[in-house]
């Protein structure tokens, strides 16, 4: 069965493939013919063939046979219609001579119109072709005379139209070469004329730059209300001449290539703005040349490198800026036109510089600028100069931060810097205290008529009970310098307060600053001033009262100061941030250090001789000059307070007392005779009848005799010679000598005991001077014991 199978799928591929044959064109067998090739029975197929063959040919032969009788009579027909074809040719054979004669001129006549028409076709090739150039023509003309114009970004644009529309058309002629040729070298010129137009730019900018930075912060200020301080400082760097601008006036004396403003006069400066001042047409021109060139990112690298450099130059600051405002006004106009410029581009030519590249710039200039002015500014040695400075800065931020720059460093300085200004206001007010110091009287004020008291009464606010129905002239306790050291007081506040003016500050941060500010005038400057005055040589007890006077009454002024300081800030005193001023305790320690000059102004007697060992049988005369000096000058001191008074009275005796001691152990003093102790014991007493005479009210009794207790002991114990009492009371509470060390007796006791050496030998032979000798040496070795064995120091 499977061989029967085969067999029967074999014969049916022949049959197809024989199918195939006899259907398919004879091109296209080769397919057929290929599955036979591939078979395995190509015997059997060829006897298929061969059967499918014959079988063809049987059908042939009896469709033959069934056509035959119709084939002979066709063979008939075609015999009887030879000789009617042999006629037909003749008769064609005449026919066609004589057509050929008579189409000759026909042909002659079609030849020229032939010639005619390929002439006019040729001639409307031309026309076509001429039509083509033509155009390429005018617009390389076009494009030669907007070079020669100077119009070279339509000339780049025209090129640009010519090579790639229409010289593509006609690129066969050589003229279309040669101008093909040329457009490179074109371009490359353009790109060096608008690269020349922007050096030149770029040059008369950097040359002008304080000139528009100038103008931009006149804006500024011009915008703002309340800025007339900060107007005056620009007045003298811009002038009069509010119609011409420097800048287009120096750019208008260039060529047209060359020029970068416009021709026009401005009639208001105000108004003006950066495309007003400067043409910027040269840079725009550029951008859009090289970008048309392929070559913008060279161009944009060029100008940011470019600008770079010049911002470097321009942050570079003046040789000496020191006192110098004006040196300080040009270096800001050259940063703010600078950057005002840049800031221009930015926004009108955004492709060729970034934001964050203008960021970049402003965060390098600011670190210089900075870095500068911390440098500078500390140069600056009076408040002028550094107002000027600071107003200047004031501008220059603001101008800057309206053209979105930050500008927080710049305010930051500003508040650095308010301390150098205030140490310069210090130093100012102190060398105008120390004048109003020197040129006081230290008399109390007499105001003779009412003009006088209401121009007082402005300046320094008196108060005081029934004066204004006083006579006049009308006394007043204190003198000229009180009214005057209270103005100059609110003129360092109104200094401060205008240091403080447009730094955005809130009116707390103005109060705390202010405050600070007058602290330090208070305890630092005037109170240095007024210790300075005090410890002058010059005055005397007369001017130390009406001091004392005249700081009392500036203490009592204290809270007028308050008062002002919160009409100009609006903060009170007691809020969370608002320090008080120290002007009371500052006054009052001042007033004391002067109630101690009158104490320390007694000590002129210690250059005296207060002793010179003679005697007179009464007080020595020094002596009873200084208490009638004392005494004179213990009356003025009834304007000063009862314990001022006590405390230099009490500080006299006490002086007198103690330099009467050193006189005593002078170790300049070798010897000391009993004679001059007597001497010495009148002068203790004189001391004693003045402390007894109550000089200065308001002492308990005996207050002022025990600063001579010492003296007095010394004295009753050297001439009672009571020598065993000491020794046997010593260490006890009810010592008659109790004030009275060992080591003073022991030193007076060896000046006695070297007197007593010198005198005549004959003296010493008697029994009672003996005896005198031997107790002398006897006290002398037992105080000597005690000195050595107490530790007490002589």
């Amino acid at each position: 069965e499977t061989s029967t199978e085969q067999e029967t799928k074999t014969d049916r591929e022949h049959e197809r493939i024989l199918n195939e044959i006899e259907t398919t064109d004879t091109a296209f067998i080769g397919a057929s013919l290929r599955a036979v090739y591939e078979g395995n029975d190509h015997a059997k197929f060829l006897d298929r063939l061969d059967c499918r063959i014959k079988q063809h040919d049987r059908d042939i032969e009896r469709m033959c046979n069934f056509h035959y009788q119709g084939f002979i009579e066709s063979i008939t027909e075609l015999i009887n219609v030879r000789s009617d074809a042999e006629r037909l040719k003749v008769g064609t054979v005449v026919i066609n001579k004589e057509l050929q004669e008579s189409g000759k001129e026909v042909a002659r006549k079609s030849d020229d119109l032939i010639q005619c028409q390929l002439q006019q076709r040729n001639v409307a090739s031309a026309i076509e072709k001429l039509s083509m150039c033509l155009p390429v023509l005018q617009m390389y003309a076009k494009m030669c005379e907007q070079m020669k114009a100077g119009r070279y970004y339509s000339a780049l644009k025209t090129l640009e139209q010519l090579e790639r529309t229409h010289l593509p058309l006609i690129f066969q002629y050589r003229f279309c070469e040669i101008m093909s040729n040329n457009i490179p070298r074109i371009r490359e010129e353009i790109k060096d004329i608008s690269m020349k137009e922007l050096k030149d730019f770029l040059e008369s900018v950097r040359k002008n730059s304080d000139k528009i930075g100038m103008v931009a912060m006149k804006q500024v200020i011009s915008q703002r209300s309340g800025s007339q301080s900060l107007k005056r400082e620009l007045e003298p760097a811009l002038g009069n001449d509010g119609v011409n601008n420097p800048f287009l006036a120096d750019m208008d004396s260039k060529n047209e290539v060359n020029s970068a403003v416009s021709s026009c006069k401005m009639e208001n400066q105000d108004d003006l703005s950066a495309s007003d001042l400067v043409d910027f047409s040269p840079v725009y021109k550029c951008l859009h040349i090289f970008g048309l060139v392929g070559s913008q990112a060279q161009f944009e690298t060029y100008y940011r490198t470019q600008r770079k450099n010049q911002a470097r130059l321009v942050l570079e600051p003046p040789a000496s800026m020191q006192d110098n405002p004006d040196a300080f006004a040009k270096y800001f106009y050259q940063i703010v036109g600078f950057f005002v410029v840049e800031d221009h581009v930015l926004h009108t030519a955004p492709n060729l510089i970034s934001r964050q590249v203008l960021d970049d710039l402003w965060e390098m200039a600011l670190s210089k600028l900075v870095a500068v002015l911390q440098t500078d500014s500390v140069y600056c040695s009076d408040a002028i100069s550094m107002m000027k400075v600071k107003n200047l800065i004031v501008i220059f931020a603001d101008t800057l931060k309206a053209y979105g720059f930050p500008v927080s460093r710049l305010f930051g300085l500003l508040m650095e810097m308010r301390d150098s200004y205030g140490e310069i206001l210090l130093k100012h007010w102190s060398k105008k205290f120390m004048e109003i110091f020197d040129e006081d009287n230290y008399t109390a004020m007499l105001l003779d008529n009412e003009v006088e008291v209401k121009a007082l009464l402005e300046t320094f606010p008196y108060e005081s009970p029934g004066f204004e129905s006083e006579k006049y002239p009308r006394k007043l306790p204190f003198s000229r310098f009180v009214p005057r050291i209270f103005g100059e007081m609110k003129r360092f506040i109104l200094s401060c307060l205008e240091y403080c003016e447009d730094l955005h500050l809130s009116s707390t941060e103005v109060d705390d600053m202010i405050r600070k500010s007058t602290n330090l005038l208070l305890t630092r400057t005037l109170a240095s001033s007024l210790q300075t005055l005090v410890q002058k040589p010059s005055l005397g007890l007369t001017e130390l009262v009406q001091i004392i006077v005249n700081t009392t009454h500036l203490e009592n002024s204290c809270q007028h100061i308050e008062e002002f300081v919160h009409s100009i800030t609006g903060v009170r005193v007691g809020s969370a941030h608002s320090a008080k001023l120290v002007g009371v305790s500052t006054f009052k320690d001042a007033r004391n250090g002067t109630e101690e000059q009158p104490i320390l102004y007694i000590g002129w007697f210690r250059s005296c001789n207060f002793w010179d060992g003679t005697t007179c049988g009464r007080a020595s005369r020094y002596l009873l000059d200084l208490i009638a000096f004392l005494q004179h000058n213990f009356e003025v001191f009834t304007n000063l307070p009862s314990k001022v008074a006590q405390t230099a009275c009490m500080s006299a005796c006490r002086h007198i007392s103690a330099r009467l001691m050193e006189l005593v152990l002078d170790k300049d003093i070798k010897v000391v005779t009993m004679a001059a102790l007597q001497q010495f014991n009148l002068d203790v007493m004189q001391c004693e009848l003045f402390s007894n005479s109550e000089p200065v009210p308001g002492f308990r009794d005996g207050a002022l005799q025990m600063s001579f207790v010492e003296l007095r002991q010394l004295l009753d114990l050297f001439l009672s010679w009571d020598w065993s009492s000491y020794l046997a009371d010593y260490g006890s509470g009810n010592s008659k000598y109790l004030r009275v060390s060992p080591g003073t007796a022991l030193t007076l006791l060896e000046k006695i005991k070297e007197e007593r050496g010198h005198r005549n030998i004959f003296a010493s032979l008697s029994k009672q001077e003996r005896e005198k000798k031997k107790l002398l040496e006897t006290v002398v070795r037992q105080l000597r014991g005690i000195v050595n064995g107490k530790s007490i120091p002589v």
